[in-house]
């Protein structure tokens, strides 16, 4: 049951509450940074929390390697403004701490009230968005726009990092390969690995091991087996064969663990068994040369699909590929979860009608509220020109109709679209992938970075 703050008073109800620390959809509004909620009280105090202001999310540069990044989050953004509000419970904790003593009252009066009333603009997504691009732009009271900061980074930028991850290692793997999301045990915390299965599939990988995540996204789960499972039915019933087996009792069709011993010894007693009726639709290999492994594995089952997993990422089943292993899937996880961030920022750009812009030393930003238009001829992009959001899409006859990538998805507060399904997000990732010329894109050859 969910603690009240009212039995905070004592040491060992704050020990209780501290070991939950879980996050509930009323307690969204305070998942932010003290800085938005100190600015804000600043922003009454002054009269001008309501003066209306844009902020502009987006990335400076692109991280190592990567030549554009799969804008990915939105809809989770969108719900988190859709229900922003302060419970009073927290407000009281808030209160309790001592911090906004000097703040007005009005303050306080605002987070008991406060709902988003402002427009959001973003770019769809599994839409490919390069350095400078806004992501996204928030249109609302000058409040609401700053305290919503902090969460909108969390996710967009989160989902964008594992969707772009996801979209190159199906760029260079390929459309025929089974690619799935295995990083629940590396996401960097229970809320991030629900959101990285719901990216990692946006992104273009076919399916999650994570339950919770495959369940709420309409989503079938998927998995093989582990090694503990091999070494526990082998000690207790007698060989790795009769693990093998009493897992395909269950669950007949499912791929096996080979290299818990020797990986080549269970495929030629696999392939025996195979001959004698038993069929063996998949395998999977997690550790060792698995060019030369998958290659004695198909030698030996050359109808058996091969999987592959032990942390791999694009570069690695880049080298497995040109290596010419004949792996059939691939687990991602450590390497797809985690990594090099898209260090996504949320700058102001206008406030009151008057752009503004941030002149810091190799942080200066671009003033005013902007649109990208993007030329694409014949399902290839020619440009992307970044504009004032009032300017109007160029038309040629060569290069065909440019078109603004931002579209209004929120108006005084309430969703303006449908929410997209996972499967036309991911064919957005694959057309827009498809689209990048070559010094963009995923496929011409990698190298893993030093």
């Amino acid at each position: 049951m969910k603690e009240s703050f009212a039995s905070m008073a004592s040491p060992q109800a704050s020990a209780n509450q501290a070991s939950h620390l879980g996050i509930y959809p009323e307690d969204l509004g305070f998942l932010t940074d003290l800085y938005q909620l100190t600015m804000t009280a600043c922003y009454v105090g002054e009269a001008v929390a309501e003066r209306r202001a844009s902020f502009e999310l987006f990335t400076r540069r692109l991280p190592g390697q990567y030549g554009y990044v799969i804008a990915a989050g939105l809809e989770q953004a969108i719900a988190y403004l859709e229900n922003l509000s302060f419970s009073p419970e927290k407000i009281t904790a808030l209160q309790n701490t001592g911090i906004f003593d000097h703040a007005p009252a009005a303050f306080w009066e605002l987070l008991a009230q406060a709902q988003f009333t402002g427009d959001l603009w973003a770019v769809p997504e599994g839409t490919a968005v390069f350095a400078q691009e806004p992501l996204l732009r928030v249109e609302a009271p000058l409040w609401q726009a700053q305290l919503v900061e902090t969460y909108l980074l969390n996710v967009i930028n989160y989902q964008t990092l594992i969707a772009t991850r996801a979209a190159r290692v199906r760029d260079v793997a390929g459309p025929k390969a089974m690619l799935l999301e295995f990083g629940t045990r590396r996401a960097f915390s229970p809320q991030g690995a629900v959101w990285a299965a719901r990216a990692a599939i946006a992104g273009g990988l076919d399916a999650t091991s994570n339950v919770l995540a495959a369940l709420q996204l309409g989503q079938r789960p998927s998995g093989t087996m582990a090694h503990a499972l091999v070494m526990a039915l082998t000690t207790l019933e007698g060989s790795e064969d009769q693990a093998f087996q009493a897992f395909h009792r269950y669950f007949p069709g499912a791929a096996l663990l080979i290299d818990t011993y020797d990986p080549v010894a269970a495929a030629i007693r696999l392939a025996e068994a195979q001959r004698q009726g038993s069929p063996i639709p998949a395998v999977r290999l997690d550790s060792g040369n698995l060019v030369e492994l998958s290659k004695i594995v198909r030698s030996y089952l050359p109808q058996t699909q091969i999987f592959a997993s032990g942390d791999l990422d694009e570069f690695a089943i880049a080298h497995l590929r040109a290596q010419q292993a004949p792996i059939d899937g691939y687990g991602l996880g450590t390497k797809l979860v985690t990594g090099v961030p898209v260090n996504g920022v949320y700058k102001l750009v206008e406030i009151d009608g008057v752009p503004v812009m941030k002149e810091s030393a190799s942080k200066m930003t671009y003033p005013g509220q902007k649109q990208i238009f993007r030329q694409v001829r014949r399902g290839l992009l020619v440009c992307d020109q970044l504009g004032l959001a009032t300017e109007q899409t160029k038309q040629t006859t060569l290069a065909g109709n440019t078109q603004p990538l931002l579209q209004r998805v929120m108006q005084a507060g309430v969703r303006l679209q449908a929410r997209e399904s996972l499967g036309a997000i991911a064919a957005r990732t694959a057309e827009s992938v498809a689209s990048l010329p070559p010094p963009c894109g995923t496929s011409t050859p990698l190298k893993p970075p030093l």
